[in-house]
């Protein structure tokens, strides 16, 4: 299979999806707009001189990465905010299980969160990354028709392009068992305008690229995961909470704090297991019973 496919931002959400289930990923021309690209790259200029080299084969010894990124660039809840992106989780992720509560035999769709996010900025002379799967942090198994754990992003801050470290990535490798490993030959750069976006799933192995230019690569990188999986990057501690309470209440759930049905990430409240979002909204705020919602699903399902 050859590179990957490259879409415009505008593609019908049924396209992108089709053509991501088919190769295990896609590009998208022009994701952020040249005004929105400007700013993130002020704001990443700002934060990324003080950020360490990394210190293993796999982080890269000339690469660096920043981490909690929703602190250091607006532009981390522009990328999650998207309607492509978030349509693409939303299929992948939000999908229906059914069980039984007593007698009723209930549906509930999980919520997605991010479970990782970083700049990573590759320098000339940086060597290629493993080639991996991102679900690979919680040991995911990959029998035939298994559900994906994460659908992740990368924004091309400036070009992509082969020589400079472009994303490899094996294409149709989201549908291989466990039993087959990638081979270096069968990755294929990825290479795009800065702007654009790289979208792939938790099953697809990539890898950071060699970098035999005279420039450095950025991107930024997110993933969105499953909410009842537990977050790579501790979002908890990555944010404190006085920061966390000057995000906006998306943002907010989308690093962890709600729960994902039927109650995954509840706190005590006076006896009530309690959706977390009310810690961040001071006095008076709204309390939210997380298995409340069995007995409206049920009373519905006996109707």
């Amino acid at each position: 299979m050859g590179a990957l496919t490259t879409l415009v931002a505008g593609a019908p959400l049924e396209e992108v999806v089709a053509t991501i289930e088919r190769d295990g990923g896609v590009v998208i021309k022009d994701f952020f707009d040249s005004s929105t690209l400007a700013e993130l790259r002020t704001e990443i200029d700002l934060a990324m001189p003080s950020t360490p080299w990394g210190q293993d084969d796999f982080s890269g010894h000339r690469t660096k990465r920043l981490y909690g990124i929703f602190q250091h660039t607006r532009h981390a809840a522009t990328a999650v905010r998207h309607p492509l992106y978030a349509g693409i989780a939303s299929h992948f992720l939000e999908i229906p299980q059914s069980g039984y509560f007593g007698e009723d035999r209930l549906e509930l769709a999980p919520t997605y969160q991010v479970g990782v996010t970083s700049i990573i900025d590759i320098h000339p002379g940086e060597g290629a990354q493993p080639l991996h799967r991102d679900d690979g942090v919680w040991q995911w198994r990959h029998p035939e028709g298994y559900r994906q754990a994460r659908v992740q992003i990368m924004v091309a801050v400036t070009d992509f392009t082969a020589d400079n470290g472009g994303t490899m990535v094996v294409p149709g490798s989201h549908l291989w068992d466990d039993d087959r490993g990638p081979r270096v030959d069968e990755a294929v750069p990825t290479e795009m305008t800065a702007g654009s976006a790289l979208i792939w799933l938790g099953g697809t192995f990539h890898g950071g690229g060699t970098n035999s230019s005279d420039s450095n690569r950025v991107g930024l990188t997110i993933g969105l995961d499953l909410g009842f999986l537990r977050q790579e990057e501790n979002a908890y501690l990555t944010y404190p909470a006085d920061v966390v309470k000057e995000f906006d209440e998306d943002i907010q759930r989308l690093l962890g704090w709600s729960v994902c049905p039927p109650g995954t990430g509840f706190v005590d409240h006076q006896g009530v297991m309690a959706d977390p979002i009310f810690l961040l909204q001071g006095e008076g705020a709204e309390v939210t019973n997380s298995f409340a919602q069995f007995d409206e699903a049920a009373s519905g399902a006996q109707q």
